[in-house]
């Protein structure tokens, strides 16, 4: 990679410090002790949460679509299910898959200490594309998928037969910690989400964009 130098350097710090800026922004008018639990979980088991800045755009986007039915493929402790409840409607009802029970027991706590009735959320556990296709066609006004990204596609499929006309499909983690970009030679997700970005692009029902908060939101409404 080549050195920069003079404008460059500035231009690619103020770039860097704007987001770090972004990520932090818009979080503390929600009360994040639930958010800390839960993640504070997640990092017990492994696992990776959605970062604030993608948690807002998760919450913002739930809104903008006056969501009252959320579809989640991957439940994981709780955190991005916290940030979609703050943005839907009152009487709106998350619907969140995981192949762990577990980890759903984690989210269901994380939930309630977030103010959340239980009524607010539907837990089912099981591999994703075995429960999706019991679920209702276009019955949801957002579909947000943090699962196995091997499985990308599929669940790009099922997706658009989930969603209602202006719906919108988000798929976190697609820079895969900058691999998606790399030219070396790459493991399979990888390929996959490679073929989930240039597939959502080409969509002629979908309308895409690609947000540079966390690991990469990808997101794209789907046409009436």
């Amino acid at each position: 990679m080549r050195q920069l130098r003079g404008q460059e350097r500035v231009i690619t710090g103020n770039r860097q410090t704007s987001w770090a800026f972004a990520e932090a922004y818009g979080v503390e008018h929600i009360d994040d002790t639930a958010l800390r639990w839960a993640r504070e979980r997640a990092r017990e088991a492994g696992l990776r949460s959605v970062s604030s800045g993608t948690g807002a755009a998760l919450r913002l986007l739930a809104a903008t679509a006056d969501a009252k039915a959320v579809a989640e493929i991957g439940t994981g402790t709780g955190v991005s299910g916290i940030h979609l409840l703050h943005g839907m409607r009152p009487d709106g009802v998350l619907t969140t898959v995981d192949l762990e029970p577990e980890r759903q027991q984690f989210a269901r706590q994380a939930f309630r200490a977030a103010g959340f009735a239980g009524n607010r959320a539907r837990f089912i556990p099981g591999r994703a594309l075995d429960v999706l296709p019991r679920l209702a066609d276009g019955g949801y006004d957002l579909v947000f998928c943090d699962a196995d990204r091997a499985e990308c596609l599929d669940y790009l499929a099922e997706s658009l037969r989930l969603l209602r006309p202006g719906g919108l499909v988000c798929f976190e983690g697609v820079f895969a910690d900058g691999r998606t970009v790399e030219s070396a030679a790459q493991p399979t997700e990888v390929l996959r989400l490679r073929e989930l970005l240039r597939a959502v692009r080409e969509s002629t029902v979908l309308q895409p964009s690609l947000l540079p908060v966390g690991d990469g939101l990808l997101c794209a409404v789907k046409r009436g």
